[in-house]
């Protein structure tokens, strides 16, 4: 009796593991966010972090996790604070022992990247500044372009529409902090090679409500272009200052300058007046990317139409689902080792459009360098106003005036 019960039993144990429901290497892939929840601009922050956990709860729901593993996103709030950011960081490597991080701001990301060296563990960063991709660059990836594409982006694009003789005369308008400079040494390098004058560098601390001041300066100079490095509810305080003393400038801005709250704040403020660098899919470009993104919005609800924070945070959950699948292809085991390895191997990884192709070596993390330029409307939408194009490289080409 007892050898008829233990061939059963063996016989049950080979049908588990034929069928796949039996998988003793399954386990859950540990991801660390240390994001900005409740400080300064944090319905950005909010919607980077719903974003990338709706889409692990669609690779869970719906792909059955990464080859049966389950993804588990651990959130921690950094309040925009550096030294929270720090702590976070550490708590993932030491205490929730994860396999990869996602940090925030680009000071935040300047003061964790000694940590996930020390650590090991490969790290993508919301903030692209250009900073986290100085050497060593182990283990610090972003997930698209840096801001020093952006800068060269956003001069090219008025070195193209500027009328006139005149050389065209281009202000900086930012914040005081690290994610505010990161625009400052690339414009200046930028602006002399496209011999652009750059007449003047206006910065103030994020809590700043009236700009008047930098802008009276910036208008007397007879800026007519303002390039701009702050979070969406400044950038409203900016055009409240700009109405104020009747100053119509053209502001251009990176990808940072919208999030939900920016057009109910914006009501009647945005009007036909801001364009920015936007490296990434959009509803109008009906590629695969946008179904998924689509997918989403009904099926979880969060959004139900495009935002650019919650794109962004869907982008680095697919970047680091794709890293798993690589890693468990290559090495079936998904570890922060397997995983850097992975990510270092990515050749033009291809997303659907959702975000332009990526590749990472060795010793470049920063993606792509592939930009474009957005008219963003006070409806919510945005409308391409150029060719997707690598700066320095390909012609920009208008769409639309």
């Amino acid at each position: 009796m007892k050898i008829k019960n233990a061939v059963l039993a063996a016989i049950l144990a080979a049908v588990f593991l034929c069928s796949g429901v039996f998988n003793v290497q399954a386990k859950a892939i540990k991801v660390g966010a240390a994001i900005n929840l409740t400080g300064p601009a944090s319905s950005w922050g909010k919607f980077h972090e719903k974003g990338q956990r709706d889409y692990f709860r669609y690779v869970n729901e719906v792909k059955g996790g990464v080859y049966g593993n389950k993804i588990e996103m651990i959130s921690v709030d950094t309040a925009y604070k550096v030294p929270e950011a720090q702590a976070a960081v550490q708590k993932f490597a030491l205490q929730d022992k994860v396999d990869i991080i996602a940090t925030w701001g680009a000071g935040e990301g300047l003061a964790a990247k000694p940590i996930v060296q020390k650590y090991k563990i490969p790290t993508i960063n919301y903030s692209t500044s250009w900073e986290l991709l100085e050497k060593p660059v182990d283990y610090m990836y972003l997930p698209f372009g840096s801001y020093k594409m952006d800068c060269y982006a956003v001069f090219e694009y008025i070195k193209a529409i500027h009328k006139g003789k005149d050389v065209p005369k281009v202000g900086l308008l930012t914040y005081n902090n690290a994610y505010g400079r990161s625009i400052h040494e690339p414009s200046k390098q930028y602006a002399e090679k496209l011999k652009i004058n750059l007449v003047a560098i206006e910065e103030f601390p994020p809590k700043t409500v009236d700009l008047n001041t930098e802008l009276l300066r910036l208008q007397k100079a007879g800026v007519d272009y303002v390039f701009i490095q702050m979070l969406p509810s400044t950038i409203i305080s900016a055009f409240k200052s700009a109405d104020r003393i009747n100053y119509s400038p053209v502001f251009l801005g990176t990808w940072t300058s919208t999030d939900p709250d920016f057009f109910k704040m914006g009501a009647g403020l945005i009007r036909d007046r801001l364009v920015i660098q936007f490296p990434g899919g959009l509803p109008s470009d009906k590629s695969k990317g946008m179904v998924v993104m689509k997918e989403l919005w009904k099926r979880y609800k969060t959004v139900d139409k495009f935002d650019a924070a919650y794109w962004e945070g869907v982008v680095v959950g697919v970047i680091m689902e794709r890293a798993f699948i690589r890693a468990y292809e290559k090495n079936k085991v998904i570890n922060p080792e397997t995983i850097n390895a992975a990510m270092e191997s990515f050749k033009n990884e291809d997303f659907g459009g959702l975000v332009p192709k990526i590749t990472y070596t060795k010793d470049d993390h920063g993606a792509s360098f592939t930009a474009r330029m957005v008219k963003v409307k006070e409806d919510g939408t945005f409308v391409p106003l150029t060719n997707f194009y690598v700066p320095g490289k390909d012609k920009i080409k208008m769409l639309t005036k």
